[in-house]
């Protein structure tokens, strides 16, 4: 493991000596007398954290405490003197130090605070790095989208992102709502604050209210505590309200009154609580036939859809579907621990004419599937799910309740490719269960178990 850098600065030649030797069986140590050879040291080697004491003969290390702190890539700095004092640990820390010892040292104590302190900066820059690769991962250039109907919806993101207006987006399952809404945050003027997010489908209005807006103590029962909600835990940055069409008509009143007047009530509570919060909202529903019906109140969809962007299915963006499954073979390849793998120009040709009633999602996970049954160097036909592979020769195929067989007029199968499309739907109807997927066939399971094994075989 690589060791960190130290460098330790005092006028006394017994104390650097000391220093030294004790630390340099975990650290690369490195030491100055005074401010100016510290100096040429922080300009010469890549310092991770310096101990400098406070009296270096004429001059004053938190002079040299300042200098280091304003370098590109500043080392720790920890100050340590025989004058301690609290205005004198006050002014170190204003200056830029992380610590403050006394001296005499304790060298066991002087190790654990150099040891946390390097722990910490090794963590921020995990941190950092990570965020970058997130915030990377979510700007515009790195979601895929070449065909027109992309084009102009990264022109409005581009166009509101910088913008406080309240953004809706519409469209199926799988479209990429998530992350557009990624991306607006990460261009917008609060890239730094925090995306929060919320599903709001499956939540019961009660816990659903409570997590947007928090709770105070002895609210309802088992609110033992205050908690603050995403509102406030998003102040300053974006909320993210997914599947918004799926709230009830009591929280849609209180969401109303928070972009109205930027505040909200904890449940139980009283008190406005004012927030920043600029909120993009999702839906696979239209929210205007929602209102229509008298399911989602009008004041709030006019509230919500200040900008409104509704995502293309994948079927009205073929142009994407091939540089979108050209990057999802790299991505699940590594996932699975999979060697990067080809399409061959009839399995993209496959991708190419099926639907995608999953749209993107869909897309990604027959790559996967294609990356999964592949033992070879290329993917082909054979190796995507059955429903791409019969798209490809414009095939229908369907089970109904009883197991039949629908095809489409001119189809030229021979029976037991027929036999083997019919098992493979009928599992993928009941969700691989063979017992059930047998029973739709009105077979037994033993047969079906046994037609499996022979397709395996062949």
């Amino acid at each position: 493991m690589e060791l960190g850098t130290l460098l330790i600065v005092d006028d006394e030649k017994h104390t650097r000596d000391g220093l030294r030797l004790s630390l340099e069986d975990e650290f690369d140590v490195y030491v100055a007398a005074d401010i100016a050879g510290a100096k040429e040291i922080l300009k010469s080697e890549q310092i991770d954290l310096m101990v400098t004491d406070l009296r270096l003969g004429s001059e004053n290390g938190m002079d040299l405490i300042e200098h280091a702190t304003a370098r590109p890539q500043p080392p720790i700095s920890i100050m340590m003197t025989a004058y301690g004092s609290v205005n004198v640990a006050v002014e170190a820390m204003k200056r830029g130090a992380y610590h403050f010892v006394t001296k005499p040292l304790n060298i066991d104590e002087l190790e654990i605070v150099i040891k946390r302190a390097l722990r910490g900066r090794d963590m921020e820059r995990e941190n950092a790095s990570l965020k970058q690769q997130v915030e990377k991962h979510f700007q515009l250039d790195n979601i895929v989208g070449r065909s027109g109907p992309m084009e102009a919806i990264f022109d409005t993101v581009r166009q509101v992102a910088p913008s406080r207006a309240t953004v809706l987006i519409e469209g199926d399952h799988g479209t990429g709502k998530e992350l557009i809404a990624h991306a607006i945050h990460n261009l917008s003027g609060r890239p730094k604050a925090k995306l929060t997010i919320v599903h709001c489908a499956g939540l019961s209005p009660q816990l659903l209210e409570s997590e947007l807006f928090g709770h105070e103590k002895g609210a309802f029962t088992n609110a033992h505590e205050k908690r603050i909600g995403r509102f406030e835990a998003a102040d300053g940055g974006t909320l993210f309200l997914d599947e918004i069409g799926e709230i009830d008509q009591s929280t849609q009143v209180k969401l109303l009154r928070v972009l109205g007047e930027r505040t909200i009530q904890r449940v139980g509570g009283n008190q406005d609580i004012k927030v920043d919060v600029r909120v993009v909202a999702a839906t696979n529903k239209k929210l205007e036939e929602q209102v229509e019906k008298g399911d989602f109140r009008e004041d709030l969809y006019y509230r919500l859809k200040t900008i409104k962007l509704t995502m293309p299915q994948l079927r009205d963006r073929r142009d994407d579907i091939i540089p979108l499954s050209q990057k999802f073979l790299g991505d699940v390849a590594k996932e699975n621990g999979k060697p990067e793998r080809d399409l061959s120009s009839e399995a993209l040709q496959a991708l190419m004419a099926y639907d995608w009633p999953g749209n993107v999602r869909e897309l990604r996970s027959a790559i996967e599937h294609g990356v999964v049954m592949c033992n070879g160097n290329k993917i082909t036909l054979r190796h995507l799910p059955m429903e791409v592979r019969m798209a490809a020769k414009g095939e229908s195929l369907a089970v109904g309740g009883g197991g039949q067989i629908a095809l489409a007029p001119g189809d030229d199968f021979n029976l037991h490719t027929m036999e083997l499309r019919l098992i493979e739907r009928a599992l993928e109807k009941t969700g691989n269960n063979r017992t059930e997927a047998a029973k739709l066939l009105g077979i037994s399971r033993r047969t079906l178990q046994r037609k499996l094994k022979d397709d395996s075989a062949d």
